[in-house]
């Protein structure tokens, strides 16, 4: 079966009828609640760092988003598909999401996430799917500004499907070469369709600042993969997609001003201009002729 990322550009591989399709598959949203979940895992936020803010690098329609929602985590995601965009909005996803291409770089303040986590991405930017990309040059710009965009200490993992060994190689130099830290995790090295891959980068030396900035935190390290498929990450993922449908099934019965209660109460949340709230909120017009 060929590759997605052979066939076309993300943005026009997404297009409307694919985003919707992707986002509306049940085995989707299962493996990318799962995925995103041992994402989190392996990001290893100390409790001090919360409430974090997270970048979901390819955030897409909102997916992993909804996990990073669920665990108490706020979040800020790109993409650069603007379908996969738009089906989040219709979703009312809780991050902030924009119109971006990670081969141009993450164009953020310098220090402004506690952590980055990024689903089924990274391949994507290995494609030279036009003769002025350089997937060197673009991987290069990704990690450098990347690499910025973290507080010390930091750490950013990356779920992605490697071609081969080379490609591995190729992404990890041009980590290294931005100054991170860190390496490969294998899950499941054994199983043919439960492995997964992820590459757990770290900014800023071998220790996790303090509780007050200072250096003398917990020692980056490592995590060792899953050997053996185990019922806790599959627990957490029903948990969570459990809690997601709910939370669907909760938003299709709101009446429309409930919907608008709701939509305000989150821009309030993110700190934007929100008319007040009134008897006429939500109330249907009669026509005027």
């Amino acid at each position: 079966m060929s590759r997605p990322e052979h066939k076309a550009p993300p943005e026009i591989y997404y297009d409307d009828t694919e985003a919707r399709k992707y986002t509306a598959n049940s085995r989707n949203q299962d493996i990318q609640a799962e995925m995103t979940l041992r994402a989190i895992e392996l990001m290893a936020l100390p409790e001090h760092r919360r409430p974090a803010l997270v970048l979901d690098i390819g955030c897409g329609s909102g997916l992993s988003g909804e996990i990073l929602t669920e665990e108490g985590y706020e979040w800020v995601g790109f993409d650069i598909s603007p379908s996969m965009l738009s089906v989040g909005l219709e979703r009312d996803v809780e991050g902030d999401m924009m119109l971006a291409d990670a081969g141009h770089g993450c164009m953020f303040r310098p220090g402004s996430f506690d952590g980055a986590i990024s689903i089924s991405v990274l391949q994507w930017l290995c494609n030279a799917d036009t003769s002025y990309n350089s997937p060197a040059q673009r991987l290069m710009t990704f990690f450098e500004t990347l690499y910025a965009a973290l507080t010390r200490g930091a750490r950013c993992v990356f779920q992605f499907y490697p071609e081969n060994d080379e490609q591995i190689h190729f992404i990890m130099t041009m980590a290294t070469r931005a100054g991170f830290g860190g390496g490969l995790v294998v899950d499941y090295p054994n199983s043919v369709k439960a492995k997964k891959i992820y590459l757990v980068l770290w900014v800023g030396g071998e220790m996790l600042a303090g509780p007050n900035g200072e250096g003398q935190g917990v020692k980056q390290i490592l995590p060792a993969g899953l050997e053996a498929e185990g019922e806790t990450v599959r627990n957490d993922t029903r948990r969570v997609n459990d809690k997601r449908r709910g939370k669907a099934a909760k938003k299709a019965a709101e009446t429309t001003k409930e919907r608008i209660r709701r939509k305000k109460d989150i821009d309030r949340a993110r700190g934007k201009a929100v008319p007040h709230d009134s008897k006429y909120s939500g109330k249907r017009r009669r026509h005027r002729f």
